[in-house]
């Protein structure tokens, strides 16, 4: 006869405690203790730690699994009362406990089998109880999510059209649910926005009225906008970080000629000069080109395809040549900054329009929440809940999928707020999506990679180079400690669930173009290193820097225009400050597009920071001591970069560690 102690740990949700009665079943290497009812003289309430003891009438030998079961009291047999468990401790007999992590949702007469927390690779599970668990596992995840195809050419989502679809375990706390709800419906109430009638705006100053409460970068914003060196800056640490390339030659579609930009570079350089000493920059939005507009309230919308060419003096970047559409000739001059105010203005706003359409698409839908979603589908459906992998990347999944859905419903259906409130509308969108997903590198989603290819190392004052760089070497160094923990490069070739894995990525990714650089396989601890990097790097970092900062970046429309009214100019001399105003977004169009940034900048009562791991997965003290680590190396982090931006006048902070969560949970 062996006696267990038992404690049962029910989560802290709203409604995560049960008034069923629970069983408990202990399964051994030699045999299972039988069912055994947890007797408590009150209900297994929100937060509660409660403790039983179990005896069973054999030795079950070494302690595998624990089942458990909720059964309904016999005086409510029709209230469906579910439980969520967050995790069962048992002691056996010679006292050595054993953590069993739940973390999941069980309805009554639904019976659930935990394995203990030490993380094994299949090639090192031979005990056929384990290896069978293994199976079923996974053979219940690939029933629960599977693939879809949202369009063709764009990377395959989750099958729902609704987060009720989706199991418990992976959807919005209820919480977090509220919040979110609450936030969008009163968007216009918080920042106390009217309810707009089309029209255009009388003039700038009635845009600095729009809000009445206003953050600092957005004041900042507001105040600089118009300025070169602002709009250079948000090249670097603005929105969108990462289009800016170095330029050392110039394409045959920008004829920028020396005599055009002579007056803009130092008195005795040229261009071509300052080209060969890494000085001269360049933004081409190519894949906006021959891209139709889209009809807003019955008005025409365009769209511009600008190169923008820009010049790298100590301490700032400045615009020097900017041309709004991709075949040269009459038609498309070339502006300057010694136009007239207005017409270098104008230019600047149709790049701005090109940023929004750049950023919102490709640099964040796409290759954060999109591929984000590719990670998750794929480590659920191919990574058992024993696999150290599994139990790494999890919380890096957390809300991606709820989120998910609900920006496709809300942002980018043919009813969502790009068909509504963007010149790129629903078609063009579309096509664009294509393009830029038939673009992916396995290298642009690597920023040591990226920041080399894009030729940007030396560049001064880029924050997010340096802090993402930082960033990746602390999550690399933690990655690369985890992970060869478990694996030699031997174990890495015979992991068979690892390359399930990788395959499901690559293939619902579209990533198999041999172009694109992804891995087709695993042979070393190091390759597998890096990617598990990328994946954590995407889903916190690179989605903090390009979402945290659109309300503060983009609420100010004219520095983010989601759409233009009026074709660009295809000659200098006739704009004027009434023409531009009518290129503006509308009325209504500024208002809508205030609210929907305001609402993806926000961050939940209930987030993660990078780092934070709540669940309790890991048994091992190795993971453990990595976990502790890591999160000591992005404090040393935080604090350095807390530092640094006690000196900018514009701090720069989507990178730090605190800003930054595990997840895309918004």
């Amino acid at each position: 006869m062996g006696m267990y102690k038992i404690q049962v740990f029910t989560g802290t949700a709203l409604g995560a405690g049960t008034s069923n009665k629970i069983y408990i079943n202990l399964i051994g290497s030699v045999s299972n203790s039988g069912p055994h009812k947890l007797k408590t003289l009150t209900t297994f309430w929100p937060g509660s730690k409660q403790n039983f003891t179990v005896k069973s009438q054999s030795n079950v030998g070494e302690l595998l699994l624990v089942e458990v079961e909720p059964k309904p009291r016999s005086l409510m047999p029709h209230v469906d009362d579910d439980w969520f468990c967050s995790k069962i401790i048992v002691t056996t007999p010679e006292g050595v406990d054993v953590l069993f992590p739940c973390h999941c949702w069980m309805s009554r007469d639904q019976k659930l089998i935990l394995r203990h927390s030490i993380a094994m690779l299949k090639t090192k599970d031979t005990v056929p109880q384990l290896l069978a668990h293994r199976q079923e596992n996974l053979k219940k995840r690939r029933q629960e999510f599977k693939w879809s195809l949202y369009a063709p050419g764009l990377p395959h989502t989750v099958l729902a059209t609704s987060p009720h679809e989706l199991p418990d375990e992976v959807r919005f706390s209820f919480t977090r649910e509220k919040e979110f709800l609450f936030t969008s419906g009163a968007a216009f109430t918080k920042l106390k926005l009217e309810n707009p009638l089309n029209g255009t705006w009388c003039s700038f100053e009635d845009l600095n009225e729009i809000l009445s409460k206003k953050p600092k970068t957005y004041e900042y914003v507001e105040k600089n906008w118009m300025t070169d060196e602002f709009f250079g800056y948000q090249f670097l640490n603005g929105l969108n970080p990462m289009i800016i390339k170095r330029c050392s030659k110039l394409p045959d579609k920008f004829p920028v000629t020396n005599e055009m930009v002579k007056r803009f570079l130092p008195a005795t350089s040229t261009l071509e000069s300052e080209m060969k000493k890494g000085n001269i920059f360049i933004c081409d939005y190519a894949r906006l080109r021959d891209l139709e507009g889209n009809q807003i309230s019955k008005k025409k919308q365009y769209l511009a395809a600008p190169l923008c060419l820009l010049f790298s003096t100590p301490g700032k970047l400045m615009p020097i040549a900017i041309q709004l559409n991709q075949q040269p000739g009459p038609g498309n001059p070339i502006f300057l900054p010694s136009d007239s105010e207005t017409d270098w203005m104008l230019a600047k706003i149709f790049v701005r329009n090109a940023e929004f359409n750049e950023h919102e698409l490709n640099f964040h839908l796409l290759r954060t929440h999109l591929m984000g979603e590719v990670f998750t589908v794929a480590t659920i459906r191919n990574l058992p809940s024993c696999h150290p992998l599994f139990k790494l990347l999890i919380p890096h999944t957390r809300y991606n999928l709820q989120i998910n859905i609900m920006a496709r419903r809300l942002l980018i259906s043919e009813t969502g707020y790009f068909p509504q409130f963007t010149a790129i509308g629903n078609e063009s969108m579309t096509t664009f999506l294509k393009r830029a997903a038939s673009s992916l590198t396995y290298s642009s989603f690597c920023i040591p990679d990226d920041i080399k290819e894009r030729g940007l190392e030396t560049i001064p004052n880029y924050y997010y180079r340096d802090d993402g760089l930082e960033m990746w070497d602390i999550i690399y160094k933690f990655v690369s400690g985890f992970v060869s923990h478990y694996y030699k490069d031997q174990d890495v070739k015979e992991d068979n669930e690892l390359h399930s894995w990788l395959t499901e990525i690559r293939e619902n990714g579209l990533l198999e173009q041999s172009e694109a650089g992804f891995p087709k396989s695993f042979c070393t601890v190091k390759e597998l290193v890096k990617f598990v990097t990328m994946v954590i790097f995407t889903v916190s970092g690179q989605h903090a820097a390009v979402n945290s900062g659109q309300f503060e970046f983009g609420a100010f429309m004219p520095n983010f225009p989601s759409t233009l009214r009026c074709p660009p100019p295809r000659q200098k001399g006739e704009t004027t400050r009434d023409s531009v105003l009518e290129t503006l977004p509308d009325i209504s169009t500024t208002i809508n597009t205030i609210a929907i940034v305001y609402l993806l900048s926000q961050q939940s009562a209930d987030r993660y920071p990078l780092g934070h791991y709540p669940e309790e997965l890991f048994g091992e003290e190795m993971p453990l001591k990595l976990i502790a680590q890591f999160k000591s190396a992005l404090q040393d982090l935080e604090m350095k970069i807390d530092t640094r931006n006690k000196k900018l006048a514009l701090p720069y902070t989507y990178l730090n560690p605190q800003n930054v969560d595990n997840s895309v949970a918004i």
